[in-house]
């Protein structure tokens, strides 16, 4: 099977029966290197029998000393602090993506020619123009490719997608949903690099907004149409190395309205200025039939009203508890109610690529492949455009 798909350098023996392993490279070692790592560890024993069993083979970073304890700290066989050298080790046949945005299009790039599969982190690229160069890249290489849009691997989210695909919700009028933290109102927190264009690309935008923004396009359809604003409310800040102030040049939060292909309104708003809001991801979809509301601070719960449920005296919200054995995934973890947890979705999201590596399925449409991130950064993008401009975009794609 693993030459039938183009897997070059897959381990070539192997038991009958046995899953294949998969040599994954990892650039970055710090928040999303370690989720991605731990889902990695994981996926052998819960998502069992796996499809593909994962080596870490080698990580990458730029700091020697930090890379090499990641490394031990992971159980990867070996680091490296040159990308090109990692790509061009042949145990790697995976190329994991975990570091900062600026970071994103050129190793991806090069990993792909080099023929790796490549996964890379969200937002793809720091603009449409970045993003569309790792989209033709990972094509002409003809190598798998997916961003890590892991929210559409939250089960409740993924029950949410089989309700409208059902047509039980019936015509969608609105989409609404906010993604809102706290954590730099304190004017004297740093100017780190999520607060840098050069290296962000944008601030709350493709930090949260490019989450929602996924989960628009993965649940009701293609937006249409897009007026946006956007905001920063602090605008210079202490310099990381105490060498003094540095402009910050991203927005620290925005809102926007969209027009959908299919008719529907809907309107998005993320900031990381909300007090007391920690990671806050809500989102309502209301339909002509009933309505869906779910917020990632209970991910495990999904919120549904239908319109025509009888008895009419106890017509109402319904708090779903999605951990039952026949919900999206469940049947790899644990009894109903032992819920579980954000670094789950990670879980879900790798097997969801092996699968597509070993040829079972496409990435798209129920993962996010280049496709739809580019996409996602063309909307980013736009929702600037309007911000600065003051007037509607229209969206318009390439690919």
């Amino acid at each position: 099977m693993a030459e039938e798909v183009g897997f070059m350098t897959m381990a070539g023996t192997k038991a009958e029966g046995e899953a294949p392993t998969i040599g994954i490279g990892m650039l970055g070692y710090a928040f999303m290197g370690k989720a991605h790592t731990n889902a990695l560890k994981k996926l052998p024993y819960m998502m069992y029998p796996p499809v593909a069993v994962p080596k870490l083979v080698a990580i990458c970073g730029r700091n020697a000393e930090a890379t090499a304890e990641a490394a031990k700290r992971y159980g990867y066989e070996k680091y490296y602090t040159d990308y090109h050298q990692m790509i061009a080790d042949p145990g790697v046949q995976v190329f994991d993506n975990g570091g900062p945005n600026d970071a994103h299009a050129a190793p991806t790039i090069a990993a792909a020619q080099a023929g790796k599969h490549v996964f890379c982190e969200k937002p793809l690229g720091r603009n449409a123009e970045e993003s569309a160069s790792m989209l033709e890249a990972a094509r002409a290489a003809g190598v798998k490719h997916m961003v890590a849009f892991n929210y559409r691997f939250v089960p409740a989210i993924v029950l949410a997608k089989q309700l409208i695909e059902s047509g039980k919700l019936g015509r969608i009028f609105h989409f609404r949903a906010v993604y809102l933290q706290e954590w730099i109102i304190d004017p004297n927190f740093p100017k780190i690099w999520r607060l840098d264009k050069s290296v962000a690309g944008s601030g709350a935008l493709g930090d949260l907004g490019a989450h929602v923004i996924d989960l628009a396009r993965y649940l009701v359809g293609e937006p249409k149409k897009v007026m946006g604003m956007t905001k920063t409310f602090i605008e210079e800040r202490p310099l990381p190395d105490g060498s003094g102030m540095g402009k910050v040049d991203v927005d620290d939060a925005f809102a926007t309205l969209f027009e959908f292909e299919n008719g529907a309104l809907g309107t998005i708003e993320a900031s990381r200025f909300a007090q007391g809001r920690k990671n806050y991801n809500s989102l309502e979809i209301n339909g002509e039939n009933g309505t869906i509301q779910f917020n990632l601070e209970r991910m495990n719960e999904l919120n549904v009203f239908w319109a025509n449920e009888e008895p009419k005296e106890t017509r109402g919200f319904h708090n779903v508890l999605v951990s039952e054995s026949y919900h999206p995934f469940w049947s790899n973890w644990w009894p109903q109610g032992h819920i579980i947890g954000w670094e789950h979705t990670f879980v879900h999201e790798f097997n969801h690529f092996f699968e597509a590596i070993l040829g079972k399925h496409d990435v798209a449409p129920y993962g996010a492949d280049f496709v739809d991130g580019y996409r996602n950064s063309v909307i980013c993008d736009a929702i600037i455009h309007s911000a600065q401009s003051g007037r509607q975009v229209d969206i318009q794609y390439e690919y």
